[in-house]
């Protein structure tokens, strides 16, 4: 008798996006992944919160990895907003040196207050997997968004009116410069009560975070009162509609990126500034994508800087009347001169 129908659903997710991680490796090597000539074998962690989302990511990892000759890991983030969340950190490590992983780690971090708390708390703790991911050598990072996760993200984002991007929710595989596959979602077909029966069915134990609950917080409304509305005026297949839409959105921006990347060479002067009039000549959705792209460059936190930002430099090019400088998100000024634009930190 085979596993839970929950079960083997989350461990062929995970064992697909394992069998993805040496498919990269391979193709950076041009060699197997495995210990021929004493290389080590691949390390893959999961960020684990001890939720029951994570949960059964860190149990599918550590049932999947060892048939594929990968090291399984895990690492938890101790945000530091609760009273005990240093004892709780205790408890999920021993939860996933009880499940077989090695290495397991927990890392304290500080949060901020740029961005707001949500935005704050996942900088750092993405700062955090980033740092164990870098001195641990990890292939990859798995974490637990689920379905029910993405579909919040494109109805934040369309709140937001951040445009298709926002729509396009989380990628499957992302990264920062360098790191651009490092974070693996396998769950992302998956809604959020399987992994909690597959931790059921399992009797692994599972924290439920009451910041999850807490109506102060926008994702916490969400999911609590905007998602269950939704479902009760539209019908069932809201979630599934919203996990398809970030799909084709995200289909749909990563060509628009590509696009920008290609016009904003020809749009620069020889000494590398950008000419309004070039600007102007550019499809609307191209030209914003071109003036994010140098506004993040100049210095601008991407996770700042929103529709509204973009669309008021935007207006230097669009419906120039004389207008001053345009502030933004991390000290960045835009500015029209001489029918150039000039962006740069103050």
């Amino acid at each position: 008798m085979g596993p839970h129908p929950a079960v083997a659903a989350i461990r062929l997710a995970v064992r697909r996006v394992l069998h993805d991680v040496l498919t990269d490796l391979t193709d950076l090597t041009d060699s197997s992944a495995d210990t021929r000539g004493g290389a080590p074998l691949p390390l893959v962690l999961v960020a684990c919160s001890g939720g029951a989302d994570s949960m059964a990511l860190a149990s599918a990892l550590a049932f999947e990895a060892p048939k594929l000759g990968i090291r399984a890991g895990g690492i938890t983030v101790d945000h530091g907003l609760q009273a005990g969340s240093d004892l709780r950190a205790a408890e999920v490590v021993t939860r996933m040196t009880a499940l077989g992983l090695d290495p397991v780690e927990s890392a304290a971090v500080r949060v901020g207050r740029e961005g707001g708390p949500e935005a704050a708390a996942r900088d750092a703790r993405y700062g955090a997997l980033d740092e164990a991911a870098d001195r641990l050598g990890a292939a990859a990072v798995l974490l637990g968004h689920t379905r029910d996760d993405q579909a919040e993200t494109v109805l934040l984002g369309l709140a937001r009116g951040s445009g298709i991007r926002s729509l396009s929710g989380m990628a499957e595989v992302s990264g920062g410069p360098g790191r651009s596959h490092r974070y693996r979602r396998p769950f992302l077909q998956i809604d959020r009560q399987t992994a909690r029966k597959a931790c059921m069915v399992q009797s692994l134990p599972v924290w439920d975070d009451p910041h999850n609950i807490d109506p102060a917080y926008t994702r916490s409304r969400l999911r609590h009162e905007g998602l269950p509305a939704l479902e009760k005026a539209l019908g069932k297949g809201v979630v599934e509609a919203l996990a398809r839409t970030a799909q084709l959105s995200r289909d749909d921006a990563d060509a628009l990126d590509a696009w920008a990347a290609e016009a904003e060479t020809g749009v620069r002067d020889e000494d590398g500034r950008l000419e309004c009039a070039k600007l102007y000549a550019l499809p609307p959705a191209v030209r914003r994508r071109v003036l994010r792209r140098a506004v993040v460059a100049a210095g601008s936190p991407s996770g700042s800087l929103f529709a509204r930002h973009i669309e008021e430099v935007d207006r230097l090019i669009t419906g120039w009347r004389g207008q001053g400088a345009i502030n933004l998100p991390g000290r960045v000024e835009a500015q029209r001169q001489g029918g150039r634009l000039v962006i740069r930190q103050g």
